[in-house]
Protein backbone atom coordinates (compact mmCIF):
# COMPACT_ATOMS: atom_id res chain seq x y z
CA UNK A 1 0.00 0.00 0.00
CA UNK A 2 1.05 3.43 -0.57
CA UNK A 3 -0.07 6.93 1.30
CA UNK A 4 -1.55 8.07 -1.91
CA UNK A 5 -4.64 5.54 -1.43
CA UNK A 6 -6.22 9.06 0.36
CA UNK A 7 -6.06 12.08 -1.10
CA UNK A 8 -2.78 13.21 -1.25
CA UNK A 9 -2.37 15.54 1.86
CA UNK A 10 -4.77 18.38 1.13
CA UNK A 11 -7.26 20.27 3.21
CA UNK A 12 -10.61 19.10 3.60
CA UNK A 13 -13.63 22.23 3.49
CA UNK A 14 -17.13 22.13 2.76
CA UNK A 15 -16.86 18.87 0.75
CA UNK A 16 -13.78 19.50 -1.80
CA UNK A 17 -10.25 18.76 -0.97
CA UNK A 18 -7.96 22.14 -1.32
CA UNK A 19 -4.44 23.32 -1.10
CA UNK A 20 -3.80 25.80 1.76
CA UNK A 21 -3.93 29.44 1.04
CA UNK A 22 -0.16 29.80 1.16
CA UNK A 23 0.86 26.71 -0.79
CA UNK A 24 2.64 25.73 2.72
CA UNK A 25 3.01 21.97 3.31
CA UNK A 26 4.69 19.60 6.00
CA UNK A 27 6.48 16.32 6.48
CA UNK A 28 4.73 13.23 7.69
CA UNK A 29 7.01 10.80 9.40
CA UNK A 30 7.15 6.99 9.42
CA UNK A 31 8.03 6.34 12.86
CA UNK A 32 9.54 3.16 12.29
CA UNK A 33 12.30 4.28 9.83
CA UNK A 34 12.63 7.75 10.45
CA UNK A 35 12.21 8.23 7.11
CA UNK A 36 9.25 10.81 5.06
CA UNK A 37 6.25 8.87 4.13
CA UNK A 38 4.15 11.87 2.64
CA UNK A 39 3.32 15.72 2.31
CA UNK A 40 0.30 17.63 3.70
CA UNK A 41 -1.31 21.04 3.36
CA UNK A 42 -0.33 23.34 6.33
CA UNK A 43 -3.69 25.53 7.10
CA UNK A 44 -2.97 28.70 8.29
CA UNK A 45 -5.74 31.12 9.75
CA UNK A 46 -7.27 31.94 6.47
CA UNK A 47 -7.81 27.75 6.00
CA UNK A 48 -9.38 27.55 9.24
CA UNK A 49 -11.66 30.30 8.57
CA UNK A 50 -12.75 29.03 5.92
CA UNK A 51 -13.35 25.80 7.26
CA UNK A 52 -15.39 27.11 10.25
CA UNK A 53 -17.48 28.96 7.74
CA UNK A 54 -18.37 26.19 5.80
CA UNK A 55 -19.14 24.27 9.08
CA UNK A 56 -21.33 27.18 9.89
CA UNK A 57 -23.32 27.28 6.26
CA UNK A 58 -24.00 23.87 6.63
CA UNK A 59 -25.60 24.15 10.17
CA UNK A 60 -27.67 27.26 9.41
CA UNK A 61 -28.49 25.79 6.17
CA UNK A 62 -30.00 22.31 8.29
CA UNK A 63 -28.84 19.66 5.76
CA UNK A 64 -27.71 17.82 8.66
CA UNK A 65 -28.90 19.25 12.25
CA UNK A 66 -32.51 19.66 10.25
CA UNK A 67 -32.72 15.90 9.92
CA UNK A 68 -33.98 13.86 12.20
CA UNK A 69 -32.03 11.82 14.31
CA UNK A 70 -32.99 8.64 13.05
CA UNK A 71 -31.72 9.65 9.52
CA UNK A 72 -28.27 11.15 11.13
CA UNK A 73 -27.91 7.78 12.63
CA UNK A 74 -28.62 5.76 9.64
CA UNK A 75 -25.41 7.65 7.69
CA UNK A 76 -23.77 7.01 11.03
CA UNK A 77 -24.29 3.52 10.57
CA UNK A 78 -22.95 3.63 6.99
CA UNK A 79 -19.77 5.28 8.44
CA UNK A 80 -19.40 2.22 10.58
CA UNK A 81 -20.16 -0.20 7.78
CA UNK A 82 -17.28 1.49 5.56
CA UNK A 83 -14.82 1.38 8.12
CA UNK A 84 -15.25 -2.00 8.59
CA UNK A 85 -15.40 -3.00 4.48
CA UNK A 86 -11.83 -0.40 4.50
CA UNK A 87 -10.54 -2.38 7.61
CA UNK A 88 -7.05 -3.30 5.57
CA UNK A 89 -6.20 -0.19 4.18
CA UNK A 90 -7.17 1.84 7.34
CA UNK A 91 -4.86 -0.54 9.63
CA UNK A 92 -1.85 0.01 7.46
CA UNK A 93 -2.45 3.33 7.25
CA UNK A 94 -2.15 3.92 11.31
CA UNK A 95 0.45 1.68 11.44
CA UNK A 96 2.24 3.90 8.78
CA UNK A 97 1.95 6.60 10.32
CA UNK A 98 1.72 5.91 13.89
CA UNK A 99 4.49 2.99 13.64
CA UNK A 100 1.55 1.14 16.03
CA UNK A 101 1.46 -2.57 15.26
CA UNK A 102 -0.52 -3.96 12.31
CA UNK A 103 -2.51 -6.10 14.94
CA UNK A 104 -2.79 -3.79 17.14
CA UNK A 105 -4.48 -1.49 14.62
CA UNK A 106 -6.76 -3.94 13.36
CA UNK A 107 -7.82 -5.26 16.73
CA UNK A 108 -8.01 -1.84 18.55
CA UNK A 109 -8.45 1.12 16.51
CA UNK A 110 -10.23 -0.05 13.69
CA UNK A 111 -12.91 -1.99 15.72
CA UNK A 112 -13.32 0.50 18.24
CA UNK A 113 -13.34 3.25 15.53
CA UNK A 114 -16.37 1.75 14.03
CA UNK A 115 -17.73 0.94 17.28
CA UNK A 116 -17.76 4.71 18.22
CA UNK A 117 -19.63 5.45 15.21
CA UNK A 118 -21.80 2.57 15.44
CA UNK A 119 -22.86 3.51 19.15
CA UNK A 120 -23.64 7.14 18.65
CA UNK A 121 -25.71 6.30 16.09
CA UNK A 122 -27.50 4.24 17.83
CA UNK A 123 -28.05 7.32 20.71
CA UNK A 124 -28.69 9.61 17.83
CA UNK A 125 -32.40 9.05 18.33
CA UNK A 126 -32.29 8.92 22.04
CA UNK A 127 -32.19 12.62 22.17
CA UNK A 128 -35.63 13.00 23.83
CA UNK A 129 -36.41 15.99 26.44
CA UNK A 130 -38.90 15.93 29.20
CA UNK A 131 -41.91 17.66 30.35
CA UNK A 132 -41.77 18.90 34.18
CA UNK A 133 -44.69 19.63 36.80
CA UNK A 134 -44.46 22.66 37.99
CA UNK A 135 -47.59 24.67 39.56
CA UNK A 136 -47.94 27.14 37.24
CA UNK A 137 -50.98 26.68 34.32
CA UNK A 138 -48.39 25.91 31.72
CA UNK A 139 -47.42 23.15 30.05
CA UNK A 140 -43.41 22.95 30.96
CA UNK A 141 -41.01 20.58 28.62
CA UNK A 142 -37.42 20.65 27.80
CA UNK A 143 -35.78 19.69 24.79
CA UNK A 144 -32.15 18.76 23.54
CA UNK A 145 -30.69 21.20 20.70
CA UNK A 146 -27.02 20.83 18.95
CA UNK A 147 -24.58 23.27 20.01
CA UNK A 148 -23.24 24.27 16.71
CA UNK A 149 -19.98 24.12 15.02
CA UNK A 150 -17.85 21.61 17.21
CA UNK A 151 -13.69 22.09 16.91
CA UNK A 152 -12.31 18.68 17.50
CA UNK A 153 -8.55 18.64 18.44
CA UNK A 154 -7.02 15.26 18.37
CA UNK A 155 -3.71 13.93 19.49
CA UNK A 156 -1.13 11.72 18.40
CA UNK A 157 -1.55 8.42 19.71
CA UNK A 158 -4.77 7.25 18.89
CA UNK A 159 -5.69 9.53 15.49
CA UNK A 160 -8.63 7.18 14.42
CA UNK A 161 -10.11 6.30 17.61
CA UNK A 162 -9.91 9.65 19.64
CA UNK A 163 -11.42 11.77 16.35
CA UNK A 164 -14.53 9.05 17.16
CA UNK A 165 -14.96 9.88 20.37
CA UNK A 166 -15.56 13.24 19.42
CA UNK A 167 -16.96 13.30 15.91
CA UNK A 168 -19.13 10.79 16.46
CA UNK A 169 -21.46 12.13 19.23
CA UNK A 170 -20.93 15.51 17.77
CA UNK A 171 -22.56 14.26 14.68
CA UNK A 172 -25.05 12.42 16.45
CA UNK A 173 -26.10 15.85 18.17
CA UNK A 174 -26.83 17.46 14.97
CA UNK A 175 -23.87 19.62 14.90
CA UNK A 176 -21.06 20.50 12.36
CA UNK A 177 -17.44 19.52 12.86
CA UNK A 178 -13.67 21.27 12.32
CA UNK A 179 -11.13 18.27 12.70
CA UNK A 180 -7.45 19.43 13.23
CA UNK A 181 -5.87 16.09 14.06
CA UNK A 182 -1.97 16.33 15.46
CA UNK A 183 0.24 17.44 12.89
CA UNK A 184 2.35 14.11 13.19
CA UNK A 185 -0.30 11.73 12.74
CA UNK A 186 -2.94 13.37 10.25
CA UNK A 187 -3.47 10.36 7.61
CA UNK A 188 -6.35 8.58 8.78
CA UNK A 189 -8.56 11.92 9.07
CA UNK A 190 -8.05 12.62 5.69
CA UNK A 191 -8.95 8.90 4.61
CA UNK A 192 -11.79 9.44 7.04
CA UNK A 193 -13.21 12.38 5.24
CA UNK A 194 -13.74 10.12 2.61
CA UNK A 195 -15.92 7.75 4.24
CA UNK A 196 -17.99 10.47 5.55
CA UNK A 197 -18.51 11.73 2.46
CA UNK A 198 -19.09 8.11 0.95
CA UNK A 199 -21.42 7.74 3.64
CA UNK A 200 -24.11 10.28 2.89
CA UNK A 201 -22.46 13.39 5.30
CA UNK A 202 -23.62 16.67 3.61
CA UNK A 203 -21.02 19.05 2.26
CA UNK A 204 -19.61 20.93 5.17
CA UNK A 205 -20.60 19.52 7.89
CA UNK A 206 -17.51 17.58 8.43
CA UNK A 207 -14.18 19.32 7.76
CA UNK A 208 -10.25 18.31 8.12
CA UNK A 209 -7.53 21.41 8.48
CA UNK A 210 -4.18 19.49 8.72
CA UNK A 211 -1.39 21.76 10.16
CA UNK A 212 0.49 22.40 13.31
CA UNK A 213 -1.34 23.37 16.76
CA UNK A 214 0.36 26.89 17.14
CA UNK A 215 -1.08 27.90 13.70
CA UNK A 216 -3.96 26.01 12.72
CA UNK A 217 -4.87 24.69 16.64
CA UNK A 218 -4.30 28.41 17.62
CA UNK A 219 -6.41 30.01 14.92
CA UNK A 220 -9.17 27.42 15.64
CA UNK A 221 -9.71 27.85 19.46
CA UNK A 222 -9.49 31.83 18.62
CA UNK A 223 -12.70 31.84 15.92
CA UNK A 224 -15.77 33.62 16.87
CA UNK A 225 -17.69 31.10 14.74
CA UNK A 226 -16.87 28.01 17.09
CA UNK A 227 -19.24 27.05 19.92
CA UNK A 228 -17.62 24.31 21.62
CA UNK A 229 -13.98 22.70 21.83
CA UNK A 230 -13.34 18.75 22.15
CA UNK A 231 -10.12 18.38 23.30
CA UNK A 232 -7.39 15.84 23.72
CA UNK A 233 -3.59 16.34 24.54
CA UNK A 234 -1.41 17.12 27.65
CA UNK A 235 -1.99 18.85 30.09
CA UNK A 236 0.08 21.76 29.77
CA UNK A 237 -2.15 22.66 26.19
CA UNK A 238 -5.24 21.61 27.86
CA UNK A 239 -4.35 24.48 30.24
CA UNK A 240 -3.87 27.32 27.20
CA UNK A 241 -7.18 25.77 25.52
CA UNK A 242 -9.24 25.47 28.41
CA UNK A 243 -7.86 29.91 29.08
CA UNK A 244 -9.03 30.51 25.47
CA UNK A 245 -12.34 28.75 25.52
CA UNK A 246 -13.18 30.46 28.76
CA UNK A 247 -12.37 33.93 27.75
CA UNK A 248 -15.11 33.29 24.96
CA UNK A 249 -17.15 31.54 27.15
CA UNK A 250 -17.51 28.32 25.34
CA UNK A 251 -18.17 24.99 26.27
CA UNK A 252 -14.63 22.91 26.04
CA UNK A 253 -14.47 18.84 27.15
CA UNK A 254 -11.10 17.99 28.07
CA UNK A 255 -9.08 14.47 28.27
CA UNK A 256 -5.58 15.52 29.38
CA UNK A 257 -2.07 14.29 30.70
CA UNK A 258 -2.37 10.90 32.89
CA UNK A 259 0.03 8.90 35.11
CA UNK A 260 -2.28 6.38 36.26
CA UNK A 261 -1.26 3.70 39.38
CA UNK A 262 -1.47 0.36 39.21
CA UNK A 263 -2.42 -1.28 42.78
CA UNK A 264 -1.38 -5.37 43.22
CA UNK A 265 -2.30 -7.03 46.90
CA UNK A 266 -0.80 -9.76 48.00
CA UNK A 267 -4.14 -11.60 47.42
CA UNK A 268 -3.70 -11.07 44.13
CA UNK A 269 -3.74 -13.92 41.17
CA UNK A 270 0.17 -12.94 39.98
CA UNK A 271 0.01 -14.91 37.20
CA UNK A 272 -3.26 -12.89 35.61
CA UNK A 273 -2.29 -10.04 37.59
CA UNK A 274 1.35 -9.85 34.87
CA UNK A 275 -0.19 -9.69 32.14
CA UNK A 276 -2.50 -7.30 32.83
CA UNK A 277 0.71 -4.94 34.23
CA UNK A 278 2.67 -5.62 31.19
CA UNK A 279 -0.11 -4.81 28.72
CA UNK A 280 -0.68 -0.91 31.14
CA UNK A 281 2.33 0.14 30.59
CA UNK A 282 3.28 -1.44 27.49
CA UNK A 283 0.32 -0.80 25.16
CA UNK A 284 0.57 1.63 22.65
CA UNK A 285 4.59 1.72 23.13
CA UNK A 286 3.22 3.39 26.33
CA UNK A 287 2.41 6.39 24.53
CA UNK A 288 -1.65 5.74 26.08
CA UNK A 289 -3.03 8.32 28.69
CA UNK A 290 -4.65 5.68 30.65
CA UNK A 291 -1.72 3.53 30.71
CA UNK A 292 -0.72 1.92 34.11
CA UNK A 293 3.16 3.32 34.52
CA UNK A 294 2.91 3.65 38.24
CA UNK A 295 2.99 0.15 39.96
CA UNK A 296 1.92 -0.67 43.66
CA UNK A 297 2.59 -3.83 45.04
CA UNK A 298 2.18 -5.07 48.96
CA UNK A 299 5.19 -5.91 50.48
CA UNK A 300 4.76 -9.61 50.80
CA UNK A 301 4.91 -9.86 46.56
CA UNK A 302 6.63 -7.29 45.78
CA UNK A 303 10.35 -9.11 45.42
CA UNK A 304 8.06 -12.04 43.75
CA UNK A 305 6.68 -9.54 41.40
CA UNK A 306 9.74 -7.88 40.62
CA UNK A 307 11.73 -10.92 39.78
CA UNK A 308 8.42 -12.13 37.65
CA UNK A 309 8.82 -8.54 35.44
CA UNK A 310 12.63 -9.07 35.55
CA UNK A 311 12.20 -12.13 32.85
CA UNK A 312 9.09 -11.03 31.32
CA UNK A 313 9.46 -8.26 29.85
CA UNK A 314 12.66 -8.79 27.92
CA UNK A 315 10.72 -11.27 26.24
CA UNK A 316 8.04 -8.76 24.82
CA UNK A 317 8.45 -8.57 20.75
CA UNK A 318 9.38 -5.29 20.25
CA UNK A 319 9.74 -4.34 15.93
CA UNK A 320 8.87 -3.50 12.91
CA UNK A 321 5.18 -2.70 13.57
CA UNK A 322 3.99 -3.99 9.83
CA UNK A 323 5.12 -7.24 11.83
CA UNK A 324 2.15 -9.10 12.43
CA UNK A 325 3.94 -10.51 15.65
CA UNK A 326 5.08 -7.23 17.47
CA UNK A 327 3.71 -6.00 20.09
CA UNK A 328 5.59 -3.01 21.22
CA UNK A 329 6.22 -0.70 17.85
CA UNK A 330 8.34 2.65 17.75
CA UNK A 331 7.75 5.78 19.29
CA UNK A 332 5.42 8.16 17.29
CA UNK A 333 8.55 10.80 16.82
CA UNK A 334 12.24 11.43 17.75
CA UNK A 335 11.28 14.17 20.33
CA UNK A 336 9.43 10.90 22.33
CA UNK A 337 12.04 8.75 22.10
CA UNK A 338 14.53 11.39 23.53
CA UNK A 339 11.76 12.36 26.23
CA UNK A 340 12.08 9.09 27.31
CA UNK A 341 15.52 9.05 27.31
CA UNK A 342 15.86 11.68 29.30
CA UNK A 343 13.09 10.61 32.29
CA UNK A 344 15.31 7.10 32.44
CA UNK A 345 18.50 8.97 32.79
CA UNK A 346 17.05 10.94 35.12
CA UNK A 347 15.91 7.76 37.22
CA UNK A 348 19.54 6.14 37.41
CA UNK A 349 20.69 9.80 38.70
CA UNK A 350 18.17 9.38 41.13
CA UNK A 351 19.13 6.09 42.60
CA UNK A 352 16.51 4.19 40.51
CA UNK A 353 17.82 0.38 39.77
CA UNK A 354 16.87 -0.83 36.23
CA UNK A 355 15.30 -4.08 36.52
CA UNK A 356 14.72 -4.32 32.80
CA UNK A 357 15.19 -2.65 29.26
CA UNK A 358 16.73 1.00 29.99
CA UNK A 359 17.84 1.46 26.66
CA UNK A 360 16.59 2.61 22.72
CA UNK A 361 16.66 -0.11 20.53
CA UNK A 362 18.57 0.30 16.95
CA UNK A 363 16.64 -1.04 14.17
CA UNK A 364 15.77 0.26 10.49
CA UNK A 365 16.78 4.07 11.85
CA UNK A 366 13.61 4.08 13.93
CA UNK A 367 12.20 5.67 16.87
CA UNK A 368 12.15 2.54 19.44
CA UNK A 369 12.98 2.02 22.91
CA UNK A 370 12.90 -1.30 24.92
CA UNK A 371 9.72 -1.84 27.77
CA UNK A 372 12.05 -0.59 31.08
CA UNK A 373 11.67 -1.47 34.66
CA UNK A 374 12.39 0.72 37.40
CA UNK A 375 12.78 0.33 41.03
CA UNK A 376 13.53 1.93 44.34
CA UNK A 377 12.85 5.74 43.59
CA UNK A 378 11.03 7.82 45.87
CA UNK A 379 7.33 8.54 45.74
CA UNK A 380 8.47 12.26 45.03
CA UNK A 381 10.85 11.71 42.39
CA UNK A 382 9.92 13.25 39.12
CA UNK A 383 9.68 10.00 37.08
CA UNK A 384 7.22 8.57 39.41
CA UNK A 385 5.30 12.09 39.43
CA UNK A 386 5.08 13.23 36.15
CA UNK A 387 3.67 11.29 33.13
CA UNK A 388 6.73 9.97 30.43
CA UNK A 389 4.38 8.84 28.39
CA UNK A 390 6.70 5.73 26.94
CA UNK A 391 7.15 2.39 27.98
CA UNK A 392 8.11 2.78 31.30
CA UNK A 393 7.39 1.45 34.65
CA UNK A 394 8.09 2.26 38.45
CA UNK A 395 7.41 -0.10 40.93
CA UNK A 396 6.93 0.72 44.45
CA UNK A 397 6.10 -1.24 47.87
CA UNK A 398 3.77 0.01 50.08
CA UNK A 399 2.50 -1.82 53.84
CA UNK A 400 -1.15 -1.27 54.31
CA UNK A 401 -4.14 -0.28 52.22
CA UNK A 402 -4.23 3.05 52.99
CA UNK A 403 -0.69 3.58 52.22
CA UNK A 404 -1.49 2.28 48.73
CA UNK A 405 -4.27 4.96 48.21
CA UNK A 406 -2.44 7.48 49.57
CA UNK A 407 0.43 6.84 47.36
CA UNK A 408 -2.13 6.61 44.10
CA UNK A 409 -3.53 9.86 44.56
CA UNK A 410 -0.26 11.23 45.15
CA UNK A 411 0.29 12.88 41.48
CA UNK A 412 -1.76 16.00 39.95
CA UNK A 413 -3.20 13.25 37.76
CA UNK A 414 -6.70 11.62 37.84
CA UNK A 415 -7.52 9.35 34.27
CA UNK A 416 -7.20 5.95 35.43
CA UNK A 417 -6.40 3.41 37.83
CA UNK A 418 -6.02 -0.16 38.02
CA UNK A 419 -6.46 -2.64 41.48
CA UNK A 420 -5.39 -6.23 41.58
CA UNK A 421 -7.00 -8.39 44.12
CA UNK A 422 -9.12 -11.42 44.99
CA UNK A 423 -11.02 -9.83 47.19
CA UNK A 424 -14.22 -8.29 46.11
CA UNK A 425 -15.06 -6.23 48.88
CA UNK A 426 -11.58 -4.36 48.89
CA UNK A 427 -11.60 -4.32 45.17
CA UNK A 428 -15.12 -2.03 45.46
CA UNK A 429 -13.83 -0.24 48.50
CA UNK A 430 -10.29 0.92 47.12
CA UNK A 431 -12.12 2.09 43.47
CA UNK A 432 -14.65 4.06 45.54
CA UNK A 433 -11.13 5.90 47.19
CA UNK A 434 -9.08 6.00 43.87
CA UNK A 435 -9.09 9.93 42.43
CA UNK A 436 -9.74 8.62 38.82
CA UNK A 437 -12.20 9.08 36.17
CA UNK A 438 -12.01 4.94 35.20
CA UNK A 439 -10.78 2.24 37.62
CA UNK A 440 -10.18 -1.32 36.54
CA UNK A 441 -10.17 -4.46 38.93
CA UNK A 442 -8.17 -7.44 37.29
CA UNK A 443 -7.40 -6.36 33.98
CA UNK A 444 -6.48 -3.05 32.16
CA UNK A 445 -8.07 -0.91 28.88
CA UNK A 446 -11.19 -2.49 28.89
CA UNK A 447 -13.00 0.05 27.24
CA UNK A 448 -15.82 0.38 25.35
CA UNK A 449 -18.42 2.91 23.83
CA UNK A 450 -20.98 2.50 26.22
CA UNK A 451 -18.58 3.39 29.48
CA UNK A 452 -17.92 6.93 29.80
CA UNK A 453 -14.43 7.85 30.94
CA UNK A 454 -12.06 11.05 31.26
CA UNK A 455 -10.22 12.93 34.08
CA UNK A 456 -10.36 14.09 37.12
CA UNK A 457 -7.78 17.16 38.76
CA UNK A 458 -4.97 17.47 36.11
CA UNK A 459 -6.45 15.44 33.69
CA UNK A 460 -9.33 17.21 32.83
CA UNK A 461 -13.21 17.55 32.63
CA UNK A 462 -15.99 16.09 30.48
CA UNK A 463 -16.30 12.61 29.65
CA UNK A 464 -15.84 10.73 26.23
CA UNK A 465 -18.04 7.55 25.58
CA UNK A 466 -21.33 7.03 26.64
CA UNK A 467 -24.86 9.05 26.64
CA UNK A 468 -22.51 11.36 28.68
CA UNK A 469 -20.65 12.23 25.93
CA UNK A 470 -24.08 12.55 23.70
CA UNK A 471 -25.09 15.13 26.35
CA UNK A 472 -22.22 16.89 26.13
CA UNK A 473 -22.92 17.93 22.56
CA UNK A 474 -25.76 19.61 23.29
CA UNK A 475 -28.03 22.00 24.70
CA UNK A 476 -31.28 22.27 27.06
CA UNK A 477 -33.95 24.54 26.06
CA UNK A 478 -37.26 24.88 28.13
CA UNK A 479 -40.37 25.52 26.55
CA UNK A 480 -43.38 27.16 28.58
CA UNK A 481 -46.72 27.06 27.31
CA UNK A 482 -49.35 28.99 28.96
CA UNK A 483 -52.80 27.19 29.71
CA UNK A 484 -54.94 30.29 30.94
Amino acid sequence: MTTFEIEPGRLFVGGRWRDAADGARTEVVDPSRGAVLTTVAEAGAADVDAAVRAARDAFDGGTWSGLSGRERGRVLHRVAELIRENADAIARLESLDVGKPISLCHAVDVTNAANDYEHFAALAHSLDGAVRDTPMNALAYTKREPLGVVAAITPFNFPLILAGSKIGPALAAGNTVVHKPADETPLSALYMARLFQRAGVPDGVVNVVTGTGPVAGEALLRHRGIDKVAFTGSTAVGRHVAALAGEALKPVTMELGGNAAHIVFEDADLEKAVGAIIKAFVFNTGQFCMGGPRLLVARPVYSTLLGILAEAVPGVPVGDPRDPGTVVGPMAGEKHLRKVEEYVDLARKEGGRIVAGGERLDLDGGYYYRPTVIADLSNDSRVVQEEIFGPVLTVQPFDTEDEAVALANSTPYGLASGVQTANLARAHRIAGRLQAGIVWINDWAMLDPAVPFGGVKDSGFGREYGPEALAAYTKVKSVVVSLD
